[in-house]
């Protein structure tokens, strides 16, 4: 007998679909992380953080792209996509993964990216994550947020903290996500995930409600309006641990991004709210391997000190670089020197870590020995 086909499986409509599941089995089998559809063009799939060919696979047409789009979205939020032009949702396609996905409509029509969400939470140490990260898991208050731009790891690295609690703490967390990415199964932990469109309104009405919900850790996807921010510091000055994200690839660029967010005349009393409540930032970057393939992970960390509230009251955030080298025996750590320490021990290329750093004179040492010259920036 011949074996079936894996069904796809919309969570929200329970409907078997099979369109589209031999580009994600091809997505997951060869290691990749996204899934890029555009109409006149072929598939293409990122793998290792480069963009690549699907090998056999013709241009979609717009109607065909429209029709597989359609097929794996529910009703309402066909409707959304129809009305919006954007669409972000989360779904599963049984055996394979969990995904998630992002419908936009460009020059050529209709396009869309599905991000794999591995179904199995990786834990710190499976991530080789430092140990003051893995501590952030064990606090009982504050605000951590985990920075760095699109595709940098940050949910896996939330997942993985998260994780951590579940799997030691009886305590109440309420996910707060556009769409819900990993979904934790009741450990020692009570969840409570909350997908935005369809268990609320928005990340703003939702944090409300969690703060009256008994809920002693709050995980929010995307901290990206002023209403979001205000409400994750006010959680955290209230005594719960409040995770978020943004999209800033170090500490000082989050404190300012935070402060810039609301209006001049109340960004005093932002910056002192922020100054009790912030407990920690990690700053993530994922870049390729020079020595075993694969990616891996790079972190500043920026946590709680007896000198980042007047830093951060006095509007002071060049002097964080400061903190954090003062830092470093509770486990602070700087982009810059992480990068520096990949480059010399072959983990990363002189050229990433250059591109990436924020001092580069200091990395043109690192080029010259690898290549003559550094490059142009």
């Amino acid at each position: 007998m011949a074996a079936c086909a894996p069904s796809f499986r919309n969570e929200k409509t329970g409907k078997t679909l099979a369109a589209i599941d031999s580009l994600l089995v091809h997505l997951k089998e060869n290691d990749g992380s996204d899934l890029h559809l555009v109409a006149g063009q072929p598939p293409r799939f990122r793998a290792k953080g480069a963009i690549q060919f699907i090998e056999g696979q013709a241009a979609l047409t717009n109607d065909s792209l429209r029709a597989m789009m359609e097929e794996v979205a529910s009703r309402r939020t066909w409707e959304e996509y129809e009305t919006t032009g954007d669409l972000d949702f989360a779904f599963s396609l049984d055996g394979v993964a969990r995904f998630r996905a992002n419908y936009f409509i460009q020059e050529s029509g209709a396009a869309c990216v599905f991000r794999i969400i591995p179904e199995e939470i990786l834990s710190l140490e499976t991530l080789n994550l430092p140990k003051s990260v893995c501590d952030l898991a064990d606090l009982n208050e504050g605000l951590v947020l985990v920075t760095g731009p699109t595709g940098s790891g940050k949910s896996t690295t939330l997942a993985a903290i998260i994780d951590k609690i579940n799997k030691t703490y009886s305590k109440h967390i309420v996910t707060i996500e556009d769409p819900v990415e990993f979904v934790h199964q009741n450990r020692n932990a009570l969840f409570s995930h909350r997908e935005v469109g369809l268990h609320t309104q928005g990340f703003g009405p939702a944090l409300k409600s969690a703060i009256r919900q008994d809920a002693d850790v709050i995980l929010v996807g995307e901290m990206r309006e002023m209403e979001t921010i205000s409400l994750a510091i006010t959680a955290a000055e209230m005594g719960m641990l409040v995770f978020g994200t943004l999209h800033t690839n170090n500490a000082a660029k989050t404190i300012d991004r935070i402060i810039d967010a609301f209006p001049a005349d109340e960004q005093n009393m932002v910056r002192l709210s922020l100054s009790e409540s912030l407990a920690g930032i990690v700053s993530q970057l994922l870049l390729p391997r020079a020595d075993t393939g694969g990616r891996i992970a790079a972190n500043e960390i920026l946590l709680k000190s007896s000198g980042l509230p007047n830093i951060i009251r006095d509007g002071n955030t060049p002097m964080l670089s400061q903190i954090i080298q003062a830092g470093k025996s509770q486990g602070m750590q700087g982009m810059d020197d992480v990068l520096f320490a990949y480059a010399k021990e072959g983990k990363i290329s002189a050229q990433d870590a250059y591109m990436k750093a924020t001092e580069k004179g200091r990395f043109e040492p690192l080029l010259q020995t690898a290549d003559g010259a550094p490059p142009a920036d």
